[in-house]
């Protein structure tokens, strides 16, 4: 069934636009920029949530004019806007943009940035706030950061802000994060860096924190007493596509895990912060993380699962494996899929099992977060027909239907006592309606009003790394011998399975 749902007349958004700023697109020549950056500015810009006074800057290698990089763009909107592009508005945003050519390590271009910066502040009056956004190869970061430094760019004097987004990864595992951080630090103040998860842009992860701490039915039974256990799913139906030099060197855990699941993780089973101050939030998900049980060499054998996709059929068409895609090593041990169980220590979640997996390759193309109550006493039921009462569910769906859907459990009519599982049903498509978007306008708009909350912070990041760390490490030092051990278009390897089977319990979708 489905619910129904009061109206929103009275909760509309009170969002203004943020104050004067140029953004400074470092890889202003690739795929991020044109897919999802400019798409996102330009839905900010029809949304008047730029400000008048405002600029973009694309700094990139290729040695192209200003006016054929503002007909590229004119190219790349037209191609890969979320909306029909409004020619003359899209005019207004082209005015606005300007390109320098240079490479990333040479100081004189950062002198011509400079420069450049100067004039746009004339031009456009955008009073010398400037986001500089790394669209980059990581490999890039620390050089662009201490070139910015040295050439004065990021210093915040007479009332102008300064601020970095670093795309992740954010390094590639615990030791070259701390040593991002560390030299990131010696050039910038940590309110002044902005580590992007792309994940946190999507409006069911944020309506998380609403839907635990904006309802009084919820909060009171989120914890150890009434929940059984959570799952989190985040299942890709494609391969590396062509990324195959990239995902070599990462892998499933690095590329997803660390990252996005754990943000998941943490915003579901954090304790309510004192406000939703930037501080307050992330200050409680680094407690969480803190609590998140280390796993030991033994732990690891049990407790988590890899694997690697072989050749198979994905949405009716043939999926060559993993190890014949281009530039993958053709006896390559790196995991396409990642599952793992962990536990909580501390007073909400102990003894409570979280389940996690994502992977490639796979059936079907879903993200959602299940947390599944504990069943109910029997006893009342004995002397029925009823032989088992079905456990409630909680499913918080983040792609690609977002929405959220409560199992629960009703007599069926008629002469005797019997149970079907029944569904209550929020869609936001249907409640509020689409909104074309990339996921990143909530992320670049926060950033150009200095809100922080949806970003990680340094300890955030490190204590991720410290939770996987003893997994890529055991991983390593036991290359696997049955890889590949999944068909593409399958829901991963039987291990996952055996994972939940083993206690009793199996993933709510997809088991193989």
């Amino acid at each position: 069934m489905t619910v129904a749902i009061a109206s929103h007349a009275a909760v509309e958004p009170l969002a203004h636009s943020a104050g004067p700023c140029t953004i400074v697109i470092f890889g202003a020549a690739g795929d991020l920029t044109k897919r999802l950056l400019l798409p996102a500015l330009y839905n900010l810009k029809r949304s008047n949530l730029l400000p008048q006074e405002f600029a973009i800057v694309g700094v990139a290698h290729t040695p192209i004019s200003q006016d054929d990089f503002r007909s590229k763009l004119n190219r790349d909107i037209h191609e890969f806007a979320t909306v029909a592009v409004d020619d003359q508005l899209w005019q207004q945003f082209e005015q606005r943009l300007y390109y320098l050519s240079g490479e990333f390590q040479d100081a004189k271009m950062y002198q011509q940035l400079h420069n450049l910066l100067t004039q746009v502040d004339q031009d456009c009056g955008t009073q010398g706030n400037y986001l500089f956004y790394l669209a980059t190869s990581s490999n890039f970061f620390c050089d662009i950061i201490a070139q910015l430094g040295a050439a004065g760019l990021v210093q915040e004097d007479n009332g102008h802000w300064r601020r970095v987004i670093i795309e992740k990864p954010f390094g590639h595992d615990l030791e070259s994060a701390r040593s991002l951080n560390q030299n990131i630090s010696h050039v910038l103040k940590e309110s002044q860096i902005y580590r992007i998860d792309h994940y946190l842009g999507k409006e069911t992860v944020q309506n998380i924190l609403v839907f635990r701490f904006g309802n009084g039915l919820f909060e009171p039974i989120w914890n150890r007493e009434h929940i059984d256990h959570v799952q989190i799913t985040v299942a890709e139906t494609v391969g590396v596509e062509g990324r195959g030099n990239f995902y070599e060197g990462t892998g499933a855990v690095r590329d997803m895990m660390q990252n996005h699941l754990f943000q998941l993780l943490t915003m579901i089973t954090m304790e309510p912060p004192v406000s939703f101050d930037a501080d307050a939030v992330r200050d409680e998900k680094s407690k969480l993380l803190k609590s998140v049980q280390p796993f030991t060499a033994e732990m690891v054998q049990t407790q988590t699962v890899q694997g690697q996709y072989g050749e198979g059929t994905v949405n009716g068409k043939t999926v060559p494996a993993y190890r014949s895609e281009p530039r993958v090593a053709p006896d390559s041990t790196t995991e396409t899929y990642a599952a793992l169980k962990l536990t909580i220590d501390n007073w909400r979640w102990a003894g409570v099992p979280f389940y996690l997996r994502t992977g490639k390759c796979l059936s079907a193309r879903v993200t959602e977060v299940v947390v599944q109550f504990k069943q109910v006493p029997s006893l009342l039921f004995r002397d029925t027909s009823i032989d088992h009462l079905t456990p409630n569910f909680l499913v918080l769906r983040i792609q690609p239907d977002e929405g959220i859907s409560f199992q629960l459990g009703a007599k069926i009519p008629g002469p005797t006592m019997q149970i079907g599982a029944v569904k209550m049903d929020f869609c936001y498509a249907d409640y509020f309606g689409t909104t074309p978007s990339t996921g990143y306008e909530t992320l670049l708009y926060d950033c150009m009003i200095g809100d922080a909350t949806l970003f990680q912070r340094s300890d955030n990041v490190e204590l991720g790394w410290r939770i996987v760390s003893p997994i890529l490490d055991v991983w390593a030092a036991t290359s696997p011998q049955n890889f590949p051990n999944y068909t593409a278009g399958t829901w991963g390897p039987t291990q996952a399975d055996a994972l939940l089977e083993r206690d009793g319990r199996q993933w709510r979708v997809g088991t193989a």
